[in-house]
């Protein structure tokens, strides 16, 4: 067990980090995730737990967070009327069927193959949340066949690799069909919990070593209680401050955000 002198500032750390997370998940349908799988890491190992699956803890972790924080951020915009219920109903399951391939994928790959693959999709995030065009619409409806069978399990899969609930691809994707802005990160609430309850059944039978105390399979406990007591305080306020503010000037600082936390990891890997 670590040191209490350690140990207590990297716990109110993480108490800082996931009221973050539940403002940014509330707020932009995206960040959740975006923010604690690089918490996770640098937490564990600042406390000298540096497993060859340490990404998979993380990741497995922040989905576990995101089970809680969408269903709260979900059952928020549902009472403002906001969610597409329509949405969730046709492409849940294709996205639930992603979901359990990505969680696959991530527990063959080593970590810093993860941490590669995290560094360099945030980092593209990033650059589409500070440049890319919102108003940009291709389609006045959500497409099925084909389209909705490739893009779905594509969501699904992404957001395994990366920890996050699937707002970061649901919510362009959806506006890209003309759906609302807010209705989209509504509805993209829905699709964290699609994401991440059938991942996180599967990571919790995963075998991991070296593992930090109180892991089952690759999610923290710890880390989970910490985050979640926080989010579930803090969710609300950013699913009422996305119905009367306008987040793109934070979105544009959360872009940059990403951006270096991407490259922060790639050193990581190839530098140390």
């Amino acid at each position: 067990m670590p040191d209490l002198s350690v140990l207590l500032p990297l716990v109110a750390l993480l108490m800082i980090i996931g009221a973050i997370a539940g403002i940014l998940a509330g707020l932009l349908g995206v960040g959740g995730g975006m923010v604690l799988v690089p918490a996770f890491f640098y937490t564990f190992g600042a406390l000298g737990y540096d497993s060859p699956q340490l990404m998979q803890i993380c990741l497995g972790t922040s989905l576990a967070t995101i089970i809680v924080t969408s269903l709260r951020s979900l059952y928020a915009h549902n009472k403002k009327g906001a969610v597409n219920w329509d949405i969730l109903r046709g492409w849940g399951a294709w996205i639930a069927f992603g979901a359990l391939l990505g969680m696959t994928v991530v527990l063959q790959l080593r970590s810093d193959v993860l941490q590669v693959l995290f560094g360099a999709i945030g980092m593209a995030i990033g650059l589409y949340i500070m440049f890319g065009r919102a108003d940009r619409v291709v389609g006045s409806v959500m497409p099925k066949g084909l389209i909705r069978a490739v893009c779905a399990p594509m969501i699904g899969v992404l957001s395994v690799l990366m920890g996050i609930g699937g707002g970061a691809f649901g919510v362009p994707l959806m506006t890209l069909f003309g759906v609302p802005i807010h209705r989209a990160v509504a509805t993209a609430s829905g699709f964290g919990v699609i994401i991440a309850v059938p991942s996180v059944v599967g990571f919790l039978f995963a075998d991991i070593d070296a593992a930090p105390p109180f892991t089952i399979g690759a999610i923290n406990l710890g880390g989970f209680a910490v985050v979640v007591c926080m989010t579930l305080i803090t969710t609300p306020w950013g699913a009422a401050l996305a119905h009367r503010t306008d987040p793109k000037p934070l979105k544009r600082g959360f872009g940059v955000f990403l951006i270096l936390v991407g490259l922060n990891m790639l050193r990581k890997v190839y530098f140390g």
